[in-house]
């Protein structure tokens, strides 16, 4: 090539640089791998369900990797472990529970152990026998979601979904009250219990009940809860009474409930309302008394079957009751002991066994001075309080206001509290008063002196019808015939008047037979008397025996 030859132009070299991806396609592969894992592990997880622990009182049935938890008979989860807590009183079981009860598992879902059980009359849990215990379920409805939980020791006796109500009843003591027990009203069973609790002080019970809809709504305020459970048997001063609610609540127990004079326009009670549970109907349905008057009775005689409760009649219709029975000392006559029984009258009682009672009252109202006044009145007339025998077979004593024969005067002291009504005795204890003081008088005659006086008195009478008839012989002659009459007169009835005095003289002398069977027939009065004291006595202590005679033991 020439020298001078020039070389065309060429474009200048301009260096390149290519920009880099942040990721390579490489890396898209493992990375969609990782996405696919982890969807897996997510699905592992929701398809495994929640687990949670469940503390229980005793493992007794539970068995690892085979019990189940079940609700409404539906499968819902495993027990995969079990093991001992850490302060050994408790067993702790691990459990894997379904998918779908992670919205069950709030604060208040209860567990139970499921086993053969007898409760309120039904028996529950005999499919066990043969498949075993498991773990029953029941979903709560308040609460937020937790994951660790303490079993029941009884299973619960209502759902969370049964229509109807709870109440709670407070109660002195438990009887046969059972969870499960069933609930009456008008003999219909409306529900049952649910469950109970001690006080913490000790003192009561709370028994918390389930009302079935709908007859809860019959349950008021004003309502009144009683034991209904088996035989209602009562043997006291008003007689003999029966009751019982059910043939099942003969065997089981049970608790009735009515309303007394209801509206049928007051609303129903709210739910957790607190009742008081009587002990019987009787006193539950008691109307409640008001304005009560109270008095104190002292009796110096035996109180023995006299007891808080009794009837207190006025001309044998109740007007109040026995408060209490003790003993009080009177330190101003040498620390005498008698029965103090204090007493409780309503006026309104008294006013309902009035067939006027406008005329007591004048048209007024009762006051405080007006039962004052009335009650002067009836003391005035001879009104007192005496004890009495209402049953014979039981012994039972109540106090009745009567009026007494020939009453000693007395008076009300207004200024004391309570006010001493006063009192009479009665009943045998009068009797057997009135018989020993006749036995007394009898004692105290002087039946030998008086044996004895007549005795000179009939020799002195016979002495002056000696004299009398010589006195006749020697003036014979000369009476007079109407006086002859008269001699003859006297003489006869003389001699009758000592014919009489002989007789009564052999009939009292001392050793006569007469006199001596009037002893004897003293010794058997006096003995009888004491028989019937001894009887008295006897019959205070077993009132049984008018039925079922004298035992060994109280010979």
């Amino acid at each position: 090539m020439p020298d001078n030859e020039t070389l065309p132009d060429l474009p200048e070299a301009a260096s390149l640089v290519k920009k880099r991806t942040w990721l390579s396609p490489v890396w898209i592969i493992p990375f969609i791998a990782a996405l696919l894992g982890g969807w897996i592990v997510v699905q592992k997880l929701l398809s495994e369900g929640p687990t949670i622990e469940i503390s229980f009182q005793s493992a007794e049935g539970l068995e690892a990797g085979k019990t189940t938890v079940k609700y409404k008979g539906v499968d819902v989860g495993t027990v995969d472990a079990l093991r001992v807590a850490t302060d050994r009183q408790r067993n702790i079981a691990r459990v894997r529970m379904a998918p779908e009860t992670r919205d069950w598992l709030v604060e208040d879902t209860s567990f139970w152990v499921v086993r053969p059980r007898i409760a309120g009359g039904s028996i529950t849990g005999l499919g066990t026998l043969l498949s075993g215990s498991y773990v029953g379920m029941a979903i709560g409805k308040d609460g937020a979601r937790a994951s660790s939980f303490t079993a029941r020791d009884v299973p619960p006796v209502v759902s969370g979904n049964t229509p109807g109500r709870f109440f709670r009843l407070r109660a002195a003591t438990l009887g046969s009250l059972d969870y499960g027990t069933p609930i009456y009203f008008r003999r219909i069973q409306v529900g049952q219990v649910a469950s109970y609790s001690l006080d913490p002080d000790g003192r009561e019970l709370t028994v918390r009940i389930f009302i079935n809809a709908p007859y809860d709504r019959f349950v008021r305020p004003e309502t009144r809860f009683w034991q209904a459970s088996g035989l209602d048997f009562s043997l006291s001063a008003n007689g003999l009474n029966v009751q019982t609610e059910s043939l099942a609540s003969l065997l089981i127990g049970g608790i009735a409930f009515d309303t007394p004079d209801p509206d049928q326009q007051a609303e129903p009670a709210a739910a957790e309302t607190s009742f008081d549970l009587f002990a019987d109907q009787a006193v539950a349905m008691k109307a409640p008394e008001r304005g009560a008057t109270h008095y104190v009775l002292y009796f110096d005689e035996s109180v023995r079957g006299l007891s808080a409760g009794a009837p207190v009649t006025l001309l044998g219709l109740p007007i109040g009751e026995v408060v209490s029975v003790r003993l009080a000392a009177d330190h101003r006559q040498k620390l005498q002991l008698r029965a103090h029984v204090l007493v409780a009258t309503y006026p309104q009682r008294f006013l309902d066994v009035l067939a006027d009672p406008q005329h007591v009252t004048g048209g007024k109202a009762v006051t405080p001075q007006i039962r004052k006044s009335v009650v002067d009145q009836l003391v005035a007339r001879g009104m007192r309080a005496q004890l009495r025998t209402g049953n014979l077979l039981t012994g039972q004593l109540y106090v009745a206001l009567d009026y007494a024969v020939n009453p000693a005067s007395a008076r009300i002291d207004w200024l004391a509290e309570p006010p001493a009504f006063p009192v009479m005795k009665g009943g045998l204890t009068d009797i057997e008063a009135k018989l020993t003081s006749i036995l007394g008088k009898i004692e105290r005659l002087p039946m030998d002196a008086i044996g004895s006086e007549l005795k000179q008195s009939l020799a002195t009478l016979g002495e002056t019808l000696k004299n009398v008839d010589v006195l006749v012989k020697s003036w014979k002659g000369e009476l007079t015939p109407e006086l002859s009459a008269t001699l003859g007169g006297a003489r006869r009835s003389l001699a009758a008047a000592e014919g009489a005095f002989a007789a009564a003289g052999k009939t009292l002398a001392p050793g006569s037979a007469t006199l001596e069977e009037l002893r004897a027939t003293l010794a058997e009065v006096k003995r009888a008397a004491q028989s019937m004291r001894g009887l008295t006595d006897y019959l205070e202590r077993h009132p049984e025996a008018l039925i079922r005679g004298k035992s060994e033991e109280g010979q």
